[in-house]
């Protein structure tokens, strides 16, 4: 079998909290998201971008969610703001896939969101072929207006993931998969 099938058939996702530092070099990153950006576009509108987070800048990221939260619940406990605060901290580096589709008069916006889907999918991808660990998650704070606002995202904006990338602290189990069966019809038959 091809080297990159084997590849594509061994990615796990693992949990951030999971994961060790370090994570990758500015070359490395800079390859991760070349590859990310290599994705079905219609029309060619790069209907997405990357924001990314590492060093304290997870730290100040962790500080909106976490205050975000604490205006949502006005009875937190220090216990959960520190949960928060950690959020894109447990993982060296964290991207943000952007999806910043829109109207157009011939690209359908669905085409645009699943491109920035593809994105984060290449992403996750790329970082295992790299040897990291990846995992891509949106939690309660990537659909939090305030916080979108507060890390920069413009009006039309939105999270389609946080890809958290670092190493592996040991080898993930896989999960059970759908068979085939299940998932699969064929048309005509």
């Amino acid at each position: 079998m091809p080297e990159a099938l084997d590849l594509l058939k061994t990615r796990r996702s693992v949990k951030p909290i999971e994961m060790s530092g370090p994570g990758p070099a500015a070359a490395e990153i800079d390859a991760l998201l070349t590859i990310a950006s290599r994705v079905p576009d219609h029309g060619k509108l790069t209907p997405w971008r990357f924001v990314v987070f590492e060093g304290d800048a997870r730290l100040k990221a962790g500080e909106i969610i976490a205050s975000a939260f604490k205006s949502k619940y006005s009875d937190a406990t220090e216990d959960q703001l520190v949960f928060e605060r950690a959020r894109l901290s447990r993982a060296p580096l964290v991207v943000a896939v952007v999806s910043r589709a829109a109207p157009h008069v011939k690209i359908p916006e669905w085409e645009q969101v699943l491109s920035a889907g593809a994105a984060a999918m290449n992403l996750v991808t790329a970082a295992h072929a790299l040897g990291f660990a990846a995992n891509w998650i949106t939690e309660w704070y990537a659909y939090d207006r305030g916080v979108l606002d507060a890390l920069g995202l413009g009006a039309n904006e939105k999270i389609a993931g946080f890809v958290h990338i670092g190493r592996v602290n040991q080898k993930p189990e896989d999960r059970p998969r759908p068979p085939l069966a299940e998932i699969v019809t064929r048309f005509g038959g």
